[in-house]
């Protein structure tokens, strides 16, 4: 299909009469195609398609289009005006897809170029007929076409808002990219957007990462003017060719003024067609040839009828196979899928699916589901599994500059390649139900799966170019053969020591441990092996405080499970070891990070140092070579060049830090971007054996699950290194639920496991790491019934005498054998199950109130409450009361278990009930168990163990009689019968544990008064112990030991103390109603003490708090466990001090070192407090708490009257530590003071860190605030009015002068410059920005108070208010004998309200945000300061986003009731609600109170007059004397008459500072200058305008404008303050421009008259750009014949001018209908025209002259020195004497040229003499003049032209025709006319009388 889209014509040539009405017509192989019609247009634009069907023929290299364009006729045919030819060889050869054909000239029919240029493009492509094709071809079509379309047809833009959401593939490691983002509205590329990605971390010029360019008309033509969601793919801006240099995904909307942006849509995240791409840049077509081998393990996923009733009839069940597996391929919005394969859990595919992508993808996945087929229902996702190609494929052969130098290979980076490998599927439990799966989502990828569900056999390689014939192919069977090599499978054994199961939440049922790898161990599949993969179920015990544990004693359960996989140790070494190095990195960073903050030693820095970077070298060299290993894959090469190619570089890093290296804290970023790139490095995408899963059941229910990756706990024979992490090393577990939706809020149960996997052939390293002694029992149950009082086996139904556990499956003693390598250790013998003896004698805990009762209240459904008080109230119907025990074990006495009878019979009222170990009167049913040991006959050692698997195989020959393979039977017999492993300890060890919580900071706020309750659970295995509840805080100081006297813990000490059991910390608040909630949790690692000589006492550190997987807060916790030698006591430590009766604190040694500090407190008061419980604050005060001491401030009386506090500085003496971390932090709280003497807290506020309040107390006195700047009795307000006699000059000067001087417009404020006067600061920002201000809080800062539950983990508390004051704080003697230091806050003013007045001045709006349709607004100000407030609606400025609004406001206030000043814009609406465009808020206390003067800005000079006019109440000297004061120097000493000036040990001299500075009559006294001059040295606000920006509350970040604008703040108790500045906007003066049009000659003679002499009927037209509606002309001179015109006219424009500016300011509506009238601002200029008149068709135009009032061309006194060259060509600048103002001459008389340009040729029209003359308004009242000839004809008078007789029109004078055009011409034509006339009349009077008269000569009748 071939696409011509017309787009326009410019300079079609002008009819006759009127304008064309163009139509364009396209012709291609003899179809012709038309546009629509454009009326009476020179320059159409059409913007139409035309389409032309190629039908199937591709275009040849001869092919091509005629355009023409016609002029449209409605009755007769169309006239020609040009055409023109387009070879499309360029298409047909298929470089391009699109032809852009710019300014194509037209030819007319006689083939003569008739100047005209059409543009449109040509848009190509030959289509098959497929609907995928056509769609993806169009939409690179017309992304073409709005692209090279869009600025012809865009409207005016307001608004271009971009989102940029996220990036992929971003070139190099370790970056920090930032977007720039810029909009180029240039005449060249109009309207074009660039985003650009640099890397910040870059200081190189060559940052910059990638480009995209996009026309901006294409976002607009899009659906409501947007792209949303797009990737577009970053290129290199100076190599197209160069490929991806990334993608970004991004939102761009054109917004029309007052449009609101479209609404996101759904993300269609990886979606190939979503993605834009730069012009020349295209992706290469690739496929991505995936290779679907196999699958093994899927689960059943189908309930089968007929094997539901094979079963019932005691067929034999095979649901193994009830699932119909296939594969599908999700990848960059293509979608492929195997063939499906029905009732077959290990199904063989053996395809190929070959997805079709442009590379390099945005896509960074491929999606691999395996789903189940349903014929009737939809198909179930099995499990779902990614392929990552950022870890399977490489963008470049360079990493960090460094090239694969060693290996030669050149080649940049590879393309995606994986395995063959196996993937591993993860999902929801793998038990079949027929009800819906509640944990189905995990099953699509959505969370972390908590099953294995199967693995399938994949590989991936990429073909570049090229397209396959089939998505889907069969694969041939030599690839089948070689992936067999990757499926050899090896024995691997898996071993878990259950050490301990603590911190249950409650008991329920019994719980069971379940341990599996893959498939082998999960005791719930049938169809798995059976195997020792499960604990016995116990039943979980209290520890006596808060948690349950299972009491396993020195009887650990042990897991032993056999597997096999593939030997993939090659990359599981490298994996593990760069994971060693991580971990080794990581501990020295934090111990090199922890010195640092400590501010340790040198010499500690150093050796820490040296120690990081020594082992890292030493690390690096220890990486596994995999040269010679079979099995590798492509990617195994390419990942091993890339880690060599990485650790290199690390390696010289290193290298060079160590020889190199100076400065510690400079080289820590270098090490954590080390470490982040070893992070990267330790991913290995092929790691195809699956994750370790331990389940926790209850009964027969899966609760709780976690993942251990395999890799962790594997073995390696290479290097200790290269074993996994806690390979044969107890590891902590938190155990967590499926599907979790409270994140982590509960911990199920926390496990410490020790595991082992290794190769069967290894299995002997076992032994190495295995503790204790292994037992393995083989178990039975004897069952009996009572039948009429006997027991025996008569009643037992269909239960066996002998059975298993559940009592289903029948066994009998003999069926047990032994397995190959085992023996029978002793007989069969009776072995009762294990229980806690139950304790019958308790005592009351006395501990608690009211004789240990407690009270609750049930609310259903709940059947006992929830919470428990110790006070009874009325409404309480539960109550309960703990009593304890004491008891202890007395060694080698018998147990009340080894008394108990021997026989061992568990009774049970029923078949299936409970069992119990007393008989009682209704038991019918008993049972015991019986056990028979076993031992590795030709082995020692635990790794025994793994010869279990088909262990007590049970000799099925007595069962001959039942259906079924021998095989099948023994399964289903060794169900619930695999034999127990256990672990035995001989002895115990004793540790004692001491906890130290001593603090905790920002923890979350769960109570309504904004605080919480806080107490901490600590858990340490089997033990837990809970601190005291700290109330209403969320920095609490617990400061308290927590001492577990006696820890039992089975294992090796050695063992233990490298890997401890870890200190658990839960922090709840303590709620009186209701369930104490959980405010988060916390771990800490014990140091582990084995000898008494290790006396390295811990050290409190910082452990992260965390709820709901988020941060909240932090604790500071150390603990210590030591190991007690029996009977030996005295080598603990000594028992902390106590605080009360139980509570220990932190002992000395470890509690932080701390010093006297003194903490003063400024407090100023408090503002804007919101009411609570809805009434208002009115008797607050202030609470300030620091490490367990507090100060109160006096109560504010009145909070309307003056929300001050009167005693203002408060000392705090606090034992704070000397080291800043373990600093607690200042908490404030207000409290309100009410009747009845409540007193609620309404606002509190943490501040964390006091590093910034510390100071050195003898430095330097107080600095106090400006605002003491002076008392009544200091007020002298002297402005010197001594040269009030001077008469004032007339200054041409103002306000904006001193603006536009300063921000450099020289051009708007020429006479200011030149007469030297001040400038200001103009900040580009906020005052409070200006960092040499310290943001105006150096005398006092603001601190938001905050209130109320912060459940909400996204939402911060609600802001109710805000405290002002400071806080300095410095360390006291510790002598008391030694006098405190100086006080710090002295000298403060006084905290009474006073009133002050507040003067706004309010410059100008920039960029505002438009909110009318026209893309402007209508904006005006409104301020509010305290209940006051100003709307200057009425002067609203109309059209503009940049107003000039030039206000000032004076209003009075209260401070500091009413300090916050709000600046807000409004948009004017006539009809509907005025609209907010933004606001700004200052703080004008701040402003008052600072030291930095900011109250009102220091001017550059002291004047008493003039436009700088001295403002401020005091002078200068004042203020200095005051500065002296407040800086604790003495005060300033003037000489000789002011001239000098000593300060702060200086000597100023007025001569040298004003030497370069011009003197004139407004400046004041030299005593006041010098002392002006010397305080604008010391770093005072100078007089200045700030830039803030505006923010609308509906989006908060985004900036609505921008306002410049100052304030100044002058309290009345000082006088009255000086002058305001006049800044209202410059109005401008009536001026009259006068011009006199005498003569024209040379003027170019255009017409030619009937009689044929060339002339033109000539007239002038003048008129100034702006003021187009008051054009005028001159009367006609008729009938030039020679060029020459008279005329004697006057023209007189009116215009109002800003001299300040040279600039006329016009007002005119924009649009007919609009209301009010936009301003301009534009350059006084003359336009002169000369033009043909003509009556009967359009006047023809000769010429024409532009003159610039303020830059005149000198007219020539004689029309014959009158040249083109008077007039510059802009090549060459005019000479200065060329060009005069005709503002300065008033009057100029001259000739001028006019002109006109051809074919870019400048052509003389003629020329014109001119009178131009300005004068003021004063000046035309005092000499009038009339337009034309008209009256008032004066000054001068214009008599009528004395034209030529030839000058007439020869319509309204007949007889002049007749004597000047026809007889002049014609008069000897007429003369011979009449001539002929009289001849012809005397030859015809002959002829006529000549006859008669011969015939009387002949006939003479008279004779």
């Amino acid at each position: 299909m071939l696409r011509v889209a017309v787009e326009s014509a410019a300079g079609l040539p002008k009819k006759k009469l009127g304008s064309p009405d163009p139509i364009a017509s396209v012709v291609f192989k003899d179809e012709k195609k038309k546009t629509k019609t454009v009326s009476s247009e020179l320059n159409p634009v059409w913007n139409e398609t035309l389409e032309f069907d190629l039908k199937g023929v591709p275009l040849d290299s001869s092919s091509y289009i005629d355009v023409i364009v016609k002029d449209y006729e409605t009755l007769c045919k169309d006239k020609l005006i040009g055409s023109a030819k387009v070879s499309l060889k360029d298409l047909a050869s298929s470089q391009v897809k699109s032809l852009p054909v710019k300014n194509l000239a037209l030819v007319d029919e006689n083939g003569k170029s008739i100047g005209v240029g059409v543009f449109f493009p040509l848009l190509f492509t030959f289509l098959r007929h497929t609907k995928e094709n056509i769609f993806n071809i169009y939409f690179v079509i017309f992304e073409t076409y709005f692209a090279i379309s869009s600025h012809f047809k865009m409207p005016f833009l307001s608004k271009i808002r971009v989102r940029v959401i996220e990036g992929r593939q971003l070139p190099g490691n370790n970056i920090k990219p930032v977007v720039k983002v810029h909009v180029s509205i240039d005449q060249m590329i109009p309207y074009s957007s660039f985003l650009q990605v640099y890397n910040s971390n870059s200081f190189r010029a060559d940052c910059l990462m990638g480009e995209f360019k996009l026309d901006i008309g294409y976002i607009y033509d899009e659906p409501a003017h947007c792209i949303m969601k797009k990737w577009i793919l970053l290129n290199d801006p100076d190599d197209s060719s160069s490929g991806a240099k990334g993608y970004l995904k991004v939102s761009m909307f054109v917004l029309g003024t007052g449009d609101e942006p479209p609404e996101q849509d759904n993300d269609k995240d990886d979606v190939e067609s979503n993605l834009l791409l730069p012009a020349g840049v295209a992706l290469r077509w690739v496929t991505l040839k995936l290779k679907v081998f196999r699958a093994e393990d899927v689960p059943q996923m189908d309930d089968s009828i007929t094997q539901t009733l094979k079963e019932a009839f005691g067929g034999q069940e095979n649901k193994k196979n009830l699932v119909d597996p296939y594969v599908e391929a999700w990848f960059a919005g293509k979608k492929l899928c195997t063939q499906i394969i029905e009732k077959n859990a290990n199904p063989e595919w053996n395809q190929q699916l070959n997805l079709q992508v442009k590379f390099p993808s945005m896509c960074e996945r491929i999606k691999l589901t395996v789903f189940d087929w349903d014929r009737l229902s939809g198909n179930d996702a099995i499990g779902t599994t990614y392929l990552d190609l950022t870890k399977i494929a490489s963008s470049g052969g360079e990493i960090e500059g460094i090239k694969y130098r060693e290996t030669g290979n050149s080649e940049m980076g590879f393309l995606p390649t994986f395995g063959p490998c196996y993937i591993n599927l993860y999902g929801s439990p793998r038990e079949f139900s027929a009800l819906s799966d509640p944990y189905e989502d995990l099953n699509l990828g959505k969370g972390e799966g908590a099953a294995y569900r199967g693995r399938i056999l994949v590989e991936l390689s990429t073909k570049l170019d090229g397209k396959a014939d089939k998505s889907v192919e069969e694969i041939p069977s030599d690839d089948i053969l070689v992936v067999q090599k990757y499926q050899r499978r090896r024995k691997y054994c898996l071993c878990a020591v259950f050490h301990s199961a603590t911190m249950i939440q409650e008991p329920g049922e019994p719980i069971q441990f379940e341990v599996s790898i893959g498939n082998y161990g999960n005791k719930m599949d049938l169809t798995c092996k059976p195997l020792a993969s499960t604990t016995q179920y116990s039943c979980a015990v209290f520890d006596g405080n808060n948690y349950y544990y299972l009491p396993w004693a020195d009887t650990k359960p042990v897991i032993a499970i056999t597997s096999f996989w593939e030997d993939i140790s090659h990359r599981l070494d490298s994996l593990n070891t760069i994971l060693y190095i991580s971990n080794c990195l990581q501990t020295n960073l934090s111990a090199l990070k922890s010195a640092v903050q400590s501010k340790a030693t040198d010499a500690r820095l150093v050796e820490i140092w040296l120690k990081l970077i020594n082992q890292l070298m030493e690390d690096i060299s220890r990486i596994p070579d995999m040269e010679g290993k079979p099995n590798l894959t492509a990617l195994d090469i390419q990942q091993k060049m890339l880690r060599d190619s990485a650790l290199e570089n690390i390696m010289k890093g290193a290298k060079h830090l160590f020889e190199e290296a100076t400065d510690v804290n400079k080289c820590l970023s270098v090490i954590e971007d080390w470490l982040d790139k070893l992070k990267q490095l330790a991913e290995e995408p092929q790691n195809s054996m699956p994750d370790v899963i331990i389940w926790m059941l209850r009964g027969e229910k899966r609760v709780a699950y976690t993942r251990i990756p395999a890799h962790q706990v594997l073995y390696s024979s290479y290097s200790e290194q290269a074993c996994g992490q806690y390979c044969g090393k107890t590891k902590t577990v938190f155990m967590k639920y499926p599907m979790d939706n409270k994140k982590g809020l509960k911990i199920p149960v926390q496990l410490r496991v020790n595991m082992w996997l290794g190769l069967a052939t290894e299995e002997k390293k076992f032994n190495h790491y295995a503790e204790g002694i292994f037992n393995v029992f083989a178990e039975l149950y004897e069952n009996q019934a009572q039948v009429l009082g006997k027991w025996g086996t008569t009643g037992l139904l269909n239960r066996s005498k002998f059975s298993d556990v559940t009592g289903k499956v029948k066994l009998k003693q003999e069926y047990f054998l032994p397995p190959v390598g085992w023996e029978w250790e002793g007989d069969w013998r009776v072995d009762p199950e294990k229980t806690s003896p139950v304790l019958a004698l308790f005592i009351i805990d006395i501990n608690r109130e009211n004789l240990g009762w407690e009270y609750g209240v049930t609310i259903p459904p709940d059947d006992k409450p929830k919470s428990w008080v110790a006070a009874e109230k009325m409404y309480h119907v539960h109550r309960r009361k703990r009593m304890i025990r004491p008891r202890k074990r007395i060694p080698g006495a018998k147990t009340a278990a080894d008394a108990r009878d021997a026989e061992g019979w568990e009774y049970s009222s029923l078949i299936g009930w409970k069992f119990h170990r007393k008989q009682r009167s209704s038991d019918t049913f008993r049972r015991r168990r019986w056990r028979r040991k076993m031992t590795p006959a030709d082995r020692v050692g635990a790794s025994a163990i793994f010869k279990l698997e088909g262990a007590l195989g049970v000799d099925m020959e007595s069962k001959g009689d039942e259906k079924g393979t021998k095989t099948e039977t023994s399964v289903k017999q060794f169900g619930a019968n695999t034999p127990t492993v256990s672990c035995t300890f001989d002895q115990s060890n004793t540790y004692h544990l001491r906890v130290y919580v001593y603090q905790a900071r920002n923890l979350t706020a769960l109570d309504k008064d904004s605080f919480s309750d806080p107490y901490v659970h600590v858990s340490f295995l089997h033990h837990s112990q809970t601190t005291e509840t700290i109330r209403s805080t969320l920095n609490p100081t617990w400061d308290q030991t927590l001492i577990f006297k006696n820890v039992e813990i089975y294992g090796d000490p050695q063992s233990l103390a490298q890997n401890p059991p870890i200190v658990v910390m839960e922090i709840f608040d303590s709620d009186q109603v209701g369930k104490d909630e959980m405010l988060g949790r916390s771990t800490c690692v014990p140091i582990v003490k084995l000898t008494s000589g290790m006396d390295a006492s811990p050290k409190l550190h910082w452990e992260p708090v965390t709820h709901k997987n988020g941060p909240a807060g932090e604790i500071l916790v150390a603990a210590e466990l030591i190991l007690k030698t029996k009977g030996n006591d005295t080598e603990l430590p000594l028992i902390p001090p106590k605080r009360g009766e139980k509570l220990y604190m932190v002992p000395q040694g470890v509690r932080p070192v701390v010093q006297l500090t003194a903490i003063e407190v400024l407090a100023w008061g408090l503002r804007n407090m919101k009411t609570y419980q809805l009434a208002p604050v009115t008797s607050p005060s202030l609470v300030v708490e620091c490490g367990g001491e507090r100060v109160q401030t006096a109560v504010i009386k009145n909070m309307k009257k003056c929300p001050n506090f009167a005693g203002n500085v408060l000392l705090l003496k606090v034992l704070l530590p000397k080291e800043e971390m373990y600093t607690p932090p200042i908490v404030l709280k207000v409290i309100d003071h009410r009747p009845f003497g409540r007193k609620p807290v309404v606002g509190q506020c943490t501040i964390n860190f006091l590093e910034e309040f510390r100071c050195d107390p003898y430095a330097t006195v107080a600095e106090v605030a400006m605002s003491s700047k002076a008392s009544p009795r200091d007020l002298h307000v002297n402005i010197d009015d001594g040269r009030q006699h001077l008469l004032e000059e007339k200054e041409t000067v103002d306000w904006w002068s001193k603006f536009y001087a300063s921000v450099g417009e020289s051009e708007r404020c020429r006479p200011y410059l030149d007469k030297g006067y001040d400038t200001l600061e103009v900040y580009d920002h906020e005052l409070e920005s200006a960092k040499e201000f310290m943001g105006l809080t150096d005398f006092c800062s603001t601190f938001k108070l905050q209130r109320g539950k912060n459940e909400s983990d996204d939402d911060d508390p609600a802001v109710v208010g805000e405290f002002k004051g400071s806080f300095k704080v410095y360390p006291l003697p510790d002598d008391p004998g030694v006098p405190p230091p100086p006080q710090q806050f002295r000298e403060l003013p006084d905290s009474v309200s006073q009133e002050c007045v507040v003067r706004i001045y309010v410059v100008q709006a920039i960029d505002l945000q438009p909110k009318d349709n026209n893309g402007k607004c209508d904006p005006y100000i409104k301020i509010s300061l305290g209940k006051k407030s100003i709307d200057d609606r009425d002067n609203y400025v109309p059209y503009t986003l940049n107003p000039v609004f030039g206000r000032m406001f004076e209003l009075t206030c209260f401070l500091p009731q009413d300090k916050d000043l709000k600046i807000a814009i409004y948009d004017f609406d006539l009809l509907s609600r005025d609209e907010k465009v933004g606001e700004t808020v200052i703080d004008l206390e701040n402003r008052l109170l600072s030291r930095f003067g900011s109250y009102c800005g220091l001017a550059q000079t002291y004047c008493i007059s003039g436009p700088n006019h001295w403002r401020d109440q005091l002078n200068p000297s004042k203020i200095l004397e005051q500065l002296a004061r407040w800086k604790g120097l003495s005060p300033p000493r003037s000489e000789d008459n002011g001239n000098t000036l000593s300060f702060g040990g200086r000597l100023y001299c007025l001569s040298d500072l004003e030497a370069n500075k011009e003197i004139h009559e407004h400046l004041g006294p030299p005593s006041e200058r010098i002392a002006l001059h010397v305080l604008r040295t010391q770093g005072l606000v100078p007089e200045h305008v700030e830039t803030r920006t505006l923010y609308s509350s509906f989006q908060p970040t985004l900036p609505q404008g921008k306002l410049q604008m100052w304030v100044d703040i002058f309290p009345k108790s000082l006088g009255p303050p000086g002058p305001p500045f006049d800044i209202s906007p410059r109005k401008p003066k009536k001026y009259f421009l006068r011009v006199i049009v005498w003569n024209t000659t040379d003027v170019v003679l255009d017409e030619t008259s009937i009689t044929g002499e060339n002339m033109s009927d000539i007239y002038v037209k003048g008129w100034m750009p702006g003021m187009e509606e008051d054009k005028q002309k001159t009367d006609v001179h008729y009938r030039s014949l020679d060029g020459d015109g008279n005329f004697s006219w006057r023209f007189v424009f009116g215009f109002e001018y800003l001299p300040a500016e040279q600039l006329c300011l016009v007002s005119k509506k924009e649009y007919f209908w609009s209301l009010d009238k936009s301003e301009f601002r534009i350059p006084p200029k003359l336009i002169v025209q000369i033009w043909d008149n003509d009556k009967f068709s359009l006047d023809d135009y000769l010429g024409a002259i532009e003159l610039d009032l303020h830059h005149l061309i000198n007219p020539s006194k004689t029309p014959e020195k009158c040249s083109l060259s008077m007039v510059p060509d802009g090549t060459t600048p005019p000479k200065s004497d060329q060009l005069k103002s005709l503002f300065d001459q008033k009057a100029v008389r001259g000739w001028w040229p006019c002109y006109m340009d051809k074919d870019g040729k400048r052509e003389l029209g003629g020329k014109v003499e001119l009178t131009l003359e300005i004068v003021n308004e004063k000046e035309a009242d005092e000499r009038p003049a009339g337009k034309g000839r008209d009256e008032p004809n004066m000054n001068p008078k214009l008599d009528p032209p004395k034209r030529p007789d030839t000058s007439f029109f020869w319509f309204t004078n007949p007889c002049k025709t007749c004597r000047f055009i026809v007889w002049r011409r014609f008069k000897w034509l007429f003369i011979g006319l009449v001539v002929l006339i009289l001849v012809l009349l005397f030859i015809g009077i002959l002829l006529y009388s000549l006859p008669n008269y011969i015939s009387m000569k002949i006939v003479k009748p008279f004779n």
